[in-house]
């Protein structure tokens, strides 16, 4: 990707994204207060989120559900109809960008097809978690209190116990603790507005019409090779989850693939750093890649209809040594992108693996050919090498270039830079299978192994 290309990228709105967004943040502010007290202003943002979508297939049942709601007569329905047209603005401003993107990148991708429909998940199962957000929308984030967040427990648990349900339980789950930690909510200072209201709006859309994944299941099995060029890891409080981004060469021929898999584990609070990776022990194949960096041969890994891998350890191999960078040098252009399910179609959701050299740096900016795009050192794990330090001293690097609602930033995934006058490469997942660097491992060693204490004590409380 070279700096005319990045301009461009960089300079282009698409038309009526602005306006779009306006007017999400505008009906998100209804769900501040709540919808039981709509003032003029407040109305007026859903008739125009509704004449947003009129000509549209969702026009009719938007403009329903505008009126009744103004009205203070609705039901579930209609909050899924406007669920669903704040939805569809942000994926338009999602698809503008992700089309100006793969413009700039030169990059093909898949075309999204429908995947067979999965076996309904009974109704009376969703429609204890349709009642939950129908009261939250009602009561508005600044009424919530203790009793209404408590109230999301028996139907977590019940979604919890069908395997199939995990989507809308997981989301249903995280938002009610979310609420929780926030509480008192009346009084917070500042309220995650537009990430509630996402979750919110999620929410109803998978708790309606009862598809057991929510088009998440796998529509296919692939073989080859898996070419890795980095991981993103994401960690909260109770979670650890690595993304694995990669290029695979399928079995049999035809053309590349930039793929994604992941894997998860639970944690505490206390397990941070590169004891994190001894969570994931589960899947030493993975690891091993990561650490060595390694080719990957897999064998029928079922892949979902975006895109992503079902990771499992047994069915693949550790392979001859690949350098994430020649991989990113050679194959990254030509790679046939996932499509998008409607969904994910967010603009925070963007993250689009890309290859840059050749540039400098100033202050967490890079410039190549006139062009500045910032680096999001934010999202730099805990659990590897990587720095803000080393990412200031690089000249080429593999990352994932993301929309923060206002702007381009660029994720560093690994990075060639100079240290002591020697170009050095640093993979955020080189430890992988434990710290390279001997003084920091002999540092991690005097600690002690949080994640073998936290086993050991679980064991005995099980043993009694």
């Amino acid at each position: 990707m070279r700096g005319i290309q990045l301009s461009e990228l960089l300079e282009a709105t698409p038309v009526g994204s602005g306006e779009a967004l306006d007017l999400v943040a505008a009906f998100d502010d209804t769900l501040v207060q709540g919808l039981a007290r709509l003032g003029e202003d407040r109305a007026a943002a859903l008739t125009a989120l509704a004449a947003a979508v009129a000509g549209t297939p969702l026009g009719a049942s938007v403009a329903e559900a505008a009126g009744k709601v103004a009205a203070g007569s609705f039901t579930e329905e209609h909050l899924t109809a406007l669920a669903g047209a704040r939805t569809a603005l942000f994926g338009a401003v999602h698809d503008a960008r992700l089309t100006g993107l793969d413009t700039a990148l030169g990059r093909t991708r898949q075309t999204w097809e429908e995947p067979p429909a999965a076996a309904p998940v009974p109704d009376n199962l969703l429609a204890g978690c349709r009642s939950w957000l129908q009261e939250l929308a009602i009561t508005g984030w600044r009424g919530v209190d203790h009793d209404l967040i408590s109230a999301a427990d028996q139907t977590v648990e019940a979604l919890l116990a069908d395997p199939a349900s995990r989507r809308p339980a997981v989301l249903l789950d995280g938002l009610a603790t979310e609420l929780r930690a926030a509480s008192p909510l009346a009084t917070a200072d500042r309220l995650p507005v537009r990430r509630w209201a996402d979750l919110w709006a999620r929410g109803l859309l998978l708790a309606h019409g009862g598809e057991r994944s929510g088009g998440a299941g796998p529509v296919e099995s692939v073989s080859g090779r898996l070419l890795i060029l980095g991981v993103d890891v994401h960690e909260h409080a109770t979670a650890v989850q690595a993304q694995v981004h990669g290029v695979l060469e399928p079995t049999g021929g035809g053309p590349s693939r930039l793929v994604r898999t992941a894997v998860t584990a639970a944690k505490v609070d206390t397990i941070v750093g590169p004891a994190l990776w001894r969570l994931l022990h589960r899947h030493p194949v993975l690891l091993t890649a990561l650490a060595e960096q390694r080719a990957l041969e897999i064998t029928e890994l079922p892949v979902l209809a975006g895109g992503d891998l079902v990771w499992h350890d047994d069915r693949a191999t550790a392979g001859e040594p690949a350098d994430p960078f020649v991989t990113a040098r050679v194959q990254l252009a030509d790679a046939v992108a996932a499509p998008v399910p409607p969904l994910e179609r967010h603009p925070v959701r963007i993250a689009e693996p890309v290859f840059l050299e050749g540039y400098t740096t100033d202050g967490g900016v890079l410039e190549l050919d006139g062009t500045t795009l910032p680096f999001d050192l934010e999202r730099l794990p805990g659990c590897g090498p990587l720095t803000p330090a080393l990412v200031a001293a690089s000249a080429a690097c593999i990352g994932l270039l993301r929309w923060g609602g206002d702007r381009w930033a660029l994720q560093p995934l690994a990075v060639q830079a100079t240290v002591k006058r020697k170009k050095t490469d640093v993979h955020g997942g080189a430890w992988a299978m434990g710290i390279t660097d001997p003084k920091l491992a002999k540092a991690d060693a005097r600690a002690g192994d949080a994640v073998a204490v936290l086993r050991e004590r679980a064991g005995r409380l099980l043993r009694k």
